[in-house]
Order: structure tokens, then C-alpha cells, then sequence
């Protein structure tokens, strides 16, 4: 391409080292371009157009400042307690409020000002994820007329839940100002165009994309990987074993921000029945990882608690002097020690209740040793399901069948561990996140600038003429 490409996220990079395999995909495709990443900056300060560099090799990294009514209101209010719970299929959990929507479009003007400033004629721009869902509408209104992409990593809503909005309607309309709307998986695309379907502003072109006024959108799956080799090789590397003397023998993994879309409460339960139903004395452990989250958010304060409870039953109930069956780390782990952990693991416990994809299965899968693996267990409404059908798929809300599903992968044969593993390697191999950002970004290439939709749409017209007669 011959502008550069402009990234937006919540989160940036900050230090030198860029670690995790979205940031890892951005950092190359941007150092490819030579382009600009602006994001928010993690501290609070002074609201206003400005930005401040965070780093200029191999390209540009720019922070805006949220100040501390906009940390509540727009990202803790409207981002993480509307959209959120929104997106996850928890409408039970969205709190309306007037000033979360007002900071959350302040925020989103704001952000199209400073762009509109840097940006070049012939740059793409990129914006990620629901934080900037009105941000192509705002640079729309300001006279900004590059191609803009976005993709959505957290699952699509159905288009009942989108009346839960105060202004359902705007969703749409905002949305079709990007070029190319990106989502993780089939699925949410099918959701997708059945919002726009339902629209009678909306209207259907020849190739799939959507016609919505003067405007002209696409939406495709995108499915986001990770760095598969690089992840591999992470976790094949010699060191310390990561539980020094306090070896658990064969046990399960789950690693987790802790969110209540993972399904953590019912994979603590369906753990404790697999305990109350095995058929032999082994003990297996279940090792989980939950980082804090939101914890300024009372939906999140709860599941916390829930979980202690649920985790302190579990072990009175079950260890003996010398076997704690669920360890519990509230904390982050390094992510080298963690591929370690992926490598040793028997079996990788997913229960999501709602997911975008779900790269914790495909970090376990491609850490695996192939000669060996351990089996990766899978909610059937993480994105990941849909393409890692040879997974043990689960229904997150049953207990039993969670605890069915412990109880197959620790008795499972090599063969069929082997067979099991091969081919979900091989989807972790095909959606590596190189791979993904290579393939958006030529797709958003080939999208037509808002200059050139007028000539598309008197085509269109002239063919829907043709065929009226």
C-alpha cells in the first residue's frame, strides 16, 4: 500500500518488549508500513487533543489521556458495563446511564479530531474492538474519507440484545461508516447481516456487502490466531519446573482473565463432580489462572467472591493432607512459565460462556508436545469451536457433561490424543496471527474509497432498473 497504516486500540504498548499475539501482529504490520499506533495511555491525565509519544521505532506510538471521569464514565461505564456485558449475551448485567453514553461518544470525537489531524490521504486506518465502535462515524463527520477497517474481537450481539441499547437504531448506521467490518467467526457475520437485513435502510449488493444510504460496507470473518511457532518454541524451552517441589502429578489447566463470560463458576463445579463421580482413586488437580480484572466493577467484585467460596468447598470437601485437587491463583502468571505449564498440562479446561475466539486453546494446542499431547476441552460457544471441531466440545452450563469431559481426556488413548491434536494443530497453523492481519488488511485494500461509491451505486441502480423492467 502506498499511505501507511494508522492502528487504534485501547490498549498500546508501552516499554520496549511487545509481548501477546495481537500486539505481536500489529507491531509487525506496522513496522512493515511504517505506520502509527495510538491507543490510550494506562494513567489518567488531562483530556484533550493532544498525544504524547511513546516510542518512534520502528514507528510511531502515540497515547491520548482519558481523564478520570472518562476512565469511569467511558471506559469502566460505557465500554465495560454496557458493551461489554451487551456483547457476552449478559443484558442482565448492562447499566444505562446518560453519562456513560455522553463520555463514551466525547471520547470517540475526541479520538476522530486528533486522527483527522495525522492523517495522509492514502492511509488505512484500523480500529480495534468495541471501545471505538461510533469512531468511523466521527471521522466520517469530520471530512475524513480514507478507507477504514474494524475488527470486533469479543462476540457479535444478536440483534434481540440490541435493543437493550437507548439508541439501537445508531448501532447500524454507525457500524456501516467502516469500509470493512471484520469478525472472528461465520457465525457472527450470519448475526451480523441479520442485523442489517432487519434495517430498511439497509439494502443487499450483488457480492454480499452492504449498501446503507450513501455507503457501502463489507463484513467478513477474520479469525485471529496467534504466533504459533513462536508460542511452540516458548514452551519446548528448558527450565525450571514451574511447581519446583510442589509437583501436581497429572492435572487439568485453565487460564483465564477473570471475567464472568469465562464460565469459571461452572468449571469449579463441574470439577468437584468429576471428583464425586471418577471411578478410580487418581488425582488429578485443577490448576487455575485468573488475573484480576474491571475490579472496580461490581459484577466482577461478585464472581470474585463466588469463586473463593466455590474453591474453598471444593478443597474441604475433597484434599487430603498431602493433594489440594483445585489450586486457585488469583495473579498473573509470566507467559514463560506459563508455556510450561501448557506443555505439562494432561488437558486444558475451556468453559466460556460467550467468546470471541478464545487463544488460550490455541496457545495450548500449539504448545503441546505432538508426541505426547495433553487434550484441550472446549466450550462449543468459544469462536474457537467453530473450525477446532476435534476438541472435546462442551456445553459450558453442564455440569455433568464438563465433568464427563474431564474424566474422557484423562483416560483418553495416545492414539486418539495424537489424532485429536493433529487436527487442531492444523487450524492453529492455518489462522496464525500473521496470517490474519495479512489477510484484513489486503481485504481492506480492495474496498473502494468513499470517493468512488457514487460510481458503484449508479451501477447498482442502473442493474436494479435493468431488472425491474
Amino acid at each position: 500500500m502506498s499511505g501507511r497504516l494508522i492502528v487504534i486500540s485501547n490498549r498500546i504498548p508501552m516499554g520496549d518488549a511487545v509481548s501477546g499475539g495481537l500486539m505481536v501482529a500489529l507491531h509487525d504490520a506496522l513496522a512493515a508500513s511504517g505506520g502509527i499506533w495510538i491507543g490510550a495511555h494506562p494513567e489518567a491525565g488531562q483530556a484533550d487533543d493532544g498525544l504524547e509519544e511513546v516510542s518512534t521505532a520502528p514507528y510511531q506510538r502515540l497515547a491520548f489521556r482519558l481523564s478520570e471521569i472518562e476512565m469511569h464514565d467511558y471506559y469502566l461505564g460505557y465500554a465495560n458495563s454496557v458493551l461489554w456485558p451487551l456483547f457476552h449475551r449478559r443484558g442482565d448485567l448492562v447499566e444505562l446511564r446518560p453519562e456513560y453514553e455522553a463520555a463514551y461518544r466525547r471520547v470517540n470525537a475526541r479520538l476522530a479530531r486528533i486522527i483527522r489531524q495525522i492523517a495522509g490521504p492514502d492511509d488505512l486506518i484500523w480500529v480495534h474492538d468495541y471501545h471505538f465502535l461510533s469512531l468511523a462515524a466521527e471521522l466520517r463527520a469530520a471530512g475524513v474519507q480514507n478507507r477504514i477497517g474494524f475488527f470486533l474481537h469479543v462476540p457479535f450481539p444478536a440483534l434481540g440484545d440490541l435493543s437493550v441499547l437507548t439508541h439501537p437504531e445508531r448501532f447500524a448506521d454507525e457500524l456501516a461508516q467502516f469500509n470493512l467490518v471484520g469478525l472472528q467467526t461465520r457465525s457472527d457475520v450470519a448475526r451480523c447481516l441479520e442485523m442489517f437485513r432487519a434495517d430498511p435502510r439497509a439494502e443487499f449488493m450483488p457480492d454480499g456487502s452492504v449498501k446503507f444510504g450513501h455507503r457501502i460496507t463489507s463484513v467478513r470473518s477474520f479469525p485471529i490466531g496467534i504466533d504459533t511457532a513462536g508460542f511452540a518454541a516458548e514452551a519446548e524451552k528448558a527450565g525450571p519446573n514451574p511447581f519446583g517441589a510442589e509437583e501436581p502429578g497429572r492435572f487439568i489447566l485453565g487460564v483465564d482473565r477473570l471475567d464472568y463470560s469465562k464460565g469459571l463458576p461452572n468449571r469449579f463445579k463441574g470439577f468437584a463432580r468429576y471428583l464425586e463421580t471418577r471411578t478410580d482413586n487418581a488425582r488429578a488437580c485443577l490448576l487455575q489462572i485468573a488475573p484480576p480484572s474491571r475490579e472496580q466493577v461490581p459484577a466482577y467484585q461478585e464472581i470474585t467472591r463466588e469463586l473463593e467460596e466455590i474453591a474453598g468447598h471444593v478443597n474441604g470437601r475433597f484434599a487430603e493432607l498431602d493433594w489440594t485437587p483445585l489450586r486457585y491463583i488469583h495473579r498473573p502468571i509470566a507467559r514463560a512459565k506459563l508455556a510450561r505449564l501448557y506443555r505439562r498440562a494432561k488437558a486444558c479446561l475451556v468453559t466460556s460462556l460467550a467468546d470471541g475466539m478464545n487463544l488460550v486453546a490455541k496457545e495450548f494446542v500449539a504448545a503441546q508436545n505432538p508426541d505426547d499431547p495433553g487434550i484441550l476441552i472446549l466450550s462449543r460457544f468459544a469462536g474457537a469451536a467453530e473450525d477446532m471441531t476435534e476438541a472435546l466440545l462442551v456445553n459450558p452450563y453442564d455440569i455433568e457433561d464438563i465433568a464427563k469431559a474431564i474424566s474422557c481426556a484423562l483416560g483418553m488413548s495416545h492414539d486418539e490424543r495424537r489424532r485429536r491434536h493433529a487436527a487442531c494443530l492444523e487450524v492453529v497453523q492455518r489462522t496464525d496471527v500473521a496470517q490474519w492481519s495479512a489477510t484484513f488488511l489486503g481485504t481492506l485494500t480492495t474496498c473502494p474509497y468513499p470517493r468512488e461509491f457514487s460510481d458503484l451505486l449508479q451501477r447498482y441502480d442502473k442493474l436494479q432498473m435493468r431488472d425491474a423492467s
